[in-house]
């Protein structure tokens, strides 16, 4: 049988395979490594080790926890255009890293949230009369988990059942409770009240603790937020 030829690695000349040596130059015939058994047998060893890495990295992704938040804060950059910062995670912190400061902070804040409403600056100034330091106070205050425009209106409901408000009185009380303009809208415009009824109520209230004319009471009523309108129900609701 015809034995196959090649070409000599050093010269280009023609050979057969079987050849030991180059009858031109001289060298040695070196067989193609792919004809080595050994060859072969690497590679299948190392497609192994890869297979059994990819393996090993997809069980690690699954252990990544996902952030329970990323917000990207933007600021201005030169020429009126906007670079983003780099990206700020915050993830939920969990109990077994929390101090004892914080963990009975956070405990005093929901029972507080859960008793009566608080904004969230008139929370933490409970929680540092009581005792506990600022930060602690204001990590509790964080991570309560209160909704601080249902807070607001739990605050305008209790102080409708104590006495009459107008509408912009409510408002004004509940930001002396530290709540914000926006939440103690939501809360005033939220709470049902009939503010003709709220009129008639603060009317009586000044009726029972000193005397005032008609014009006197209105006039009152209307320092107090009041509508012309109302003021004038909340009069004529008390007698003139």
């Amino acid at each position: 049988m015809r034995d196959k030829m090649t070409v000599c690695k050093t010269c280009g000349e023609p050979i057969a395979q079987s050849a030991k040596v180059c009858s031109r130059c001289g060298a040695k015939n070196r067989k193609s490594i792919l004809t080595k058994w050994w060859f072969w047998i690497a590679v299948l060893v190392v497609l192994l080790i890869v297979a059994g890495a990819s393996g090993d990295g997809s069980t690690t992704k699954d252990k990544v926890s996902t952030p329970v938040e990323v917000a990207a804060v933007e600021d201005e950059a030169p020429k009126g255009t906007k670079a983003q910062k780099s990206a700020v995670v915050t993830e939920q912190e969990p109990a077994e890293s929390m101090t004892t400061g914080q963990k009975n902070a956070l405990r005093a804040a929901k029972r507080y949230i859960d008793f009566k409403g608080f904004s969230y600056d008139g929370l933490i100034k409970q929680l540092e009369f009581e005792k506990y330091t600022h930060e602690d106070a204001t990590f509790a205050a964080d991570n309560c988990g209160a909704d601080w425009n249902e807070q607001a209106l739990r605050s305008a409901k209790s102080y409708l059942d104590l006495k009459g408000f107008s509408h912009d009185g409510l408002i004004k009380q509940l930001e002396y409770e530290k709540y914000t303009t926006e939440q103690a809208t939501y809360a005033a415009d939220n709470c049902g009240a009939d503010w003709n009824e709220q009129a008639a109520r603060s009317a009586k209230s000044y009726l029972e603790f000193t005397s005032f004319s008609k014009d006197g009471l209105i006039h009152q009523l209307e320092f107090e937020g009041f509508t012309h309108e109302q003021a004038v129900y909340g009069a004529e609701q008390n007698g003139y």
